[in-house]
């Protein structure tokens, strides 16, 4: 299975952003654009993990607790590496100081289990699409200046998710594992 865990976003972020996606959709033949219903902010990117795993990471992540909910506020569009030669396009995501703490506590509590931690600095974002040749790319950037600084809404979490990622001719399917809520010292919920 290949697996990660993620943070999910409130209805009204993730209409703001389905309604941002298709009105850039068709300026680009050459993106992949995401899913509003897969967009999610990555807290640890696992891979592929035998069955026998799975047990033990869920009970490595029910472990992590901490005291305050995670706020976050969606705001902001870019590219990535930068907008002359854009792979990817993004949205940006402010979050409270604990939610790097939060990702930091995940890699360290799946360490034990063989998986290897994190080397980049945890960077919060949502990708909304990767360009897979340069069509349409400018008009893309174009379009996109004049929003730079939207705001899409806010969150506040509780919970964070395991979820598998199944690769399909369509894209990927993302299937919800179980969930953690991490604020003071509640116990997962498996879906």
């Amino acid at each position: 299975m290949r697996l990660f865990v993620a943070l999910d976003l409130p209805e009204a972020v993730r209409h703001a952003l389905a309604e941002l996606i298709a009105n850039l959709k068709p300026k680009s033949q050459g993106a992949r654009w995401v899913q509003p219903e897969n967009l999610h902010i990555t807290l640890k990117f696992i891979g592929h993990v035998g069955n026998e795993k799975l047990s033990p990471i869920q009970s490595a992540l029910s472990s992590i607790h901490t005291a305050q909910p995670i706020e976050l506020r969606f705001r902001g569009i870019g590219f990535f590496p930068n907008e002359r030669r854009p792979r990817a396009f993004w949205c940006g995501v402010a979050g409270s100081p604990n939610l790097a703490e939060l990702a930091a506590d995940i890699d360290r509590a799946l360490v034990p289990l063989g998986i290897e931690a994190e080397t980049r600095p945890f960077t919060p974002h949502l990708t909304l699409a990767r360009f897979k040749s340069d069509e349409g790319v400018r008009e893309v950037v174009h379009a996109a200046n004049d929003m730079k600084s939207n705001d899409f809404g806010a969150a506040t979490e509780t919970n964070f998710h395991l979820y598998e990622s199944l690769l399909k001719s369509t894209g990927a399917q993302y299937n919800r594992v179980a969930s953690f809520p991490f604020v003071g010292g509640s116990t997962a919920k498996a879906h």
